[in-house]
This record gives structure tokens, C-alpha cells and sequence, in this order.
């Protein structure tokens, strides 16, 4: 039987994949198997993998005939899996040796349906620790009672899907899976319904997947009209949250969420070719014109000035 399955999408990252698959290698256990989903490559990634994955036992790829982006990779990937667990890895990312296992170790001792990590942010040389915003560790917990508060940062603003393990039967309970066609901020939609529907949950102190900022072709590194997805992902957001029994509650942290992310992509703008900044304007005035005032003046409660101004300068 499989124990777990590790989905691994993989696009323009030929020259990171070599370290992806050898910590995979060192992470390798007959119970585990390793997808590889190759969203159409424009780069020799195709090739690397064939080369590469040979090392590492249980592994497959899966090519895309076109490109779909991540969050549709991440549900190929999820198709496929046939282990009780899952988890995560995008293709420049790696891990350090005997991670795996301890994330299987973690969700088998506490019995949640899913755990969540630290990780470890690589800048060209430098190495920072960035830890999972919820300060109970090793502690069964209600995924709700991480949602809030408004004004901090919590674990619904700690997205990474590849920063834990997930009970497969997630997936038969309506969960896991992304919005397919979501090209950024794909995992918005999915951090919040885990943390709204999820019955269980723990973080522990694992410090083994190394995430790698600054990737040129990583998509948070392009200014083009994909960026601009995380609005349609933050409007999921917020639809369903209105949806839920406790949304007078929950609604102020998700419009806060959301504002912040508005106002990182205007004070960003200047990385935008002219025509999507102005689509980047009027999609972010259409989208704050849809919160109310009122809403808008309990989300932002607390934020420095400068956000302030921007976002109630864009909803003008």
C-alpha cells in the first residue's frame, strides 16, 4: 500500500530540477510514490526529468499537451495519487533528507486531517527560517480556530500547499483540489476551505523543504496579465466565506486579506507593461467597490497608513 503521494509540477525548471530529485532520493521510501507534472515546458525540463527521474523509485511523469498552470498541475498530480497522504513540491523547490518521513510521522502520532510546517526561505546563498504563523506545535487543533485574528497574520495568510501533509480522504470530502485555470493565488482558495471545512489540524516544527525565492521564471517574478488571477482567487474567497455559518465572523479577515494583497500589487505596478497596470487599476476599483464601506472600515482597522491610503485612493 502507498503511504504517501508527493505531486510535483514542474515548468521551466530545468535548471533546479537536478536538487529537486536528489533530495526526493534522499527522502525515498518503498511506500511512497512521486509524481511529476510536466505542464508543457518551453525549456529542456522534459529531457531533465527523463534523465533524472530514473534515480528515484515509484516515480512517474505526466506531461501536459499545453500549458494549464499550477493549480491544474496540482490536480493532475492529485488524479493520479494513490497514497493514504499527500503532499507537495514545486519543481525548483527541494528538501532535506528524512523530511518525508517525519511528515508522516507527525500526521500518523497526532491523527489530524492534515499538518502544516515551517520552511526554510533560500535567497541566492542566504537561508531564513520562516515559521507557520500558529504558535501551538504538536497540539490537535480546530483549523477554524487559525483563521483569525484580523489584524495578524494567521494561517489562512500562510498558503504554501507544499508546507504540510493532507489525509487523502480530504479529496473524497470536497477538499484538496485547486481551481483550475488559476495561474497565481491558486492557493487562496485552497488554504481558506481547508481551514473552513477541515475537521483537525497540527503544526510541527519541521524545518526540511527549502523554498527558492527570486526564481526568474517563477511567475511572482513576471509582471504580466497572469498576476492578476489573484483577484479572481480572492473573489472565490470571499463568495464563499459569505456562504458560511459564521461569516459575519470570518468575512473582516478575508476582505483584510484580500486588501493587503491589493494594495502589495499597486505599490508593485511599475513592474506592470502600461496596459496591465491599467487593467490592474480597474479590476482593483471594481473589486473594492464590491466591499461596502462598512466592511472595508472593519477590514482595515490597524494597517499602516500607507495601505490605507492606496486602497481607499484605488476604491475612489
Amino acid at each position: 500500500m502507498t503511504t504517501l503521494s508527493v505531486i510535483v509540477p514542474c515548468y521551466n525548471i530545468s535548471g533546479y530540477i537536478a536538487d529537486t530529485v536528489t533530495g526526493l532520493v534522499n527522502n525515498a521510501r518503498d511506500d511512497f510514490e512521486f509524481i511529476f507534472v510536466e505542464d508543457c515546458s518551453k525549456d529542456d525540463t522534459p529531457e531533465a526529468l527523463a534523465a533524472l527521474t530514473p534515480r528515484l523509485p515509484n516515480s512517474s511523469v505526466v506531461r501536459h499537451e499545453q500549458n494549464k498552470g499550477l493549480a491544474s498541475a496540482r490536480n493532475t498530480g492529485l488524479d493520479r495519487a494513490t497514497g493514504r497522504f499527500i503532499t507537495f513540491l514545486d519543481g525548483d523547490d527541494w528538501l532535506g533528507p528524512g523530511h518525508l518521513a517525519g511528515l508522516v510521522d507527525a500526521i500518523e502520532r497526532l491523527g489530524v486531517d492534515f499538518v502544516r510546517t515551517d520552511h526554510v526561505q533560500v535567497t541566492g546563498v542566504e537561508r531564513m527560517l520562516e515559521r507557520a504563523p500558529e504558535g501551538r506545535r504538536n497540539e490537535v487543533l480546530d483549523p477554524r480556530s487559525s483563521i483569525l485574528p484580523i489584524g495578524e497574520t494567521s494561517m489562512v495568510d500562510y498558503p504554501y500547499a507544499w508546507a504540510g501533509i493532507y489525509d487523502a480522504r480530504l479529496l473524497e470530502r470536497g477538499m484538496l483540489r485547486f481551481t483550475d485555470g488559476l495561474r497565481t493565488a491558486e492557493d487562496r482558495p485552497w488554504i481558506w476551505q481547508l481551514h473552513r471545512l477541515a475537521e483537525s489540524y497540527a503544526v510541527v516544527s519541521l524545518h526540511g523543504v527549502f523554498y527558492r525565492r527570486g526564481v526568474s521564471t517563477s511567475l511572482t517574478q513576471i509582471g504580466d496579465v497572469r498576476q492578476l488571477d489573484f483577484i479572481r482567487a480572492f473573489e472565490q474567497v470571499l463568495s464563499e466565506v459569505r456562504e458560511d455559518p459564521e461569516a459575519a465572523r470570518l468575512l473582516p479577515k478575508a476582505i483584510r486579506s484580500y486588501s493587503v494583497v491589493i494594495a502589495h500589487q499597486l505599490m508593485e505596478r511599475g513592474r506592470f507593461e502600461r496596459p496591465i497596470a491599467r487593467k490592474l487599476d480597474d479590476m482593483t476599483r471594481n473589486a473594492l467597490r464590491r466591499i461596502s464601506a462598512d466592511e472595508l472600515d472593519k477590514a482595515l482597522v490597524g494597517l499602516d497608513d500607507e495601505r490605507r491610503s492606496i486602497l481607499r485612493k484605488a476604491a475612489a
